[in-house]
């Protein structure tokens, strides 16, 4: 059974985004299930500083995310792949790891420590995307991804 998981830094998402994710990973075929997990940010009125900000959401992300799995960072200045090229990666990513884990930071990014730590950085657009949308996105290609892998040609990638 190959685990993804989509953790993300973020509020309470608007109710399309919601249930765009959750019809997503719904369909994801047999042999795989998927779920999305939401990391409170750091209260940005706190009096902390940025990197404060940022090492207080690592930590919540560690908390949720299994030692086990295989971390991707989304990050802007990440590798770019086509949805064929996504598609591949995830597949050898999951030879290589039973479970992956995505994590998506918040309005400020990852941990800088955090995200070396992940095996890979991976961008989803050069385009600037709302955080809701992100989400969307992602989950959007894992579905598709794994659609793929099971020979259903969706919207002929």
């Amino acid at each position: 059974m190959a685990r993804l998981r989509v953790v993300a830094v973020t509020g309470r998402l608007p109710a399309w985004a919601e249930s765009a994710c959750a019809e997503y990973l719904k369909r994801m075929p047999r042999g795989y299930e998927a779920q999305r997990l939401a990391v409170k940010p750091e209260p940005r009125s706190s009096g902390k500083s940025p990197a404060q900000w940022l090492a207080a959401e690592s930590k919540r992300i560690a908390s949720v995310v299994p030692a086990d799995t295989l971390r991707i960072a989304l990050d802007e200045r990440g590798n770019a792949l086509t949805t064929t090229q996504f598609a591949a990666q995830l597949r050898d990513w999951l030879a290589a790891s039973a479970s992956v884990t995505f994590v998506i930071g918040g309005p400020d990014g990852l941990d800088a420590a955090f995200a070396r730590g992940c095996a890979v950085r991976l961008q989803l657009s050069t385009l600037t995307l709302p955080h809701a949308l992100a989400q969307v996105l992602l989950c959007e290609q894992l579905y598709r991804a794994a659609s793929l892998h099971t020979g259903h040609p969706y919207h002929r990638a």
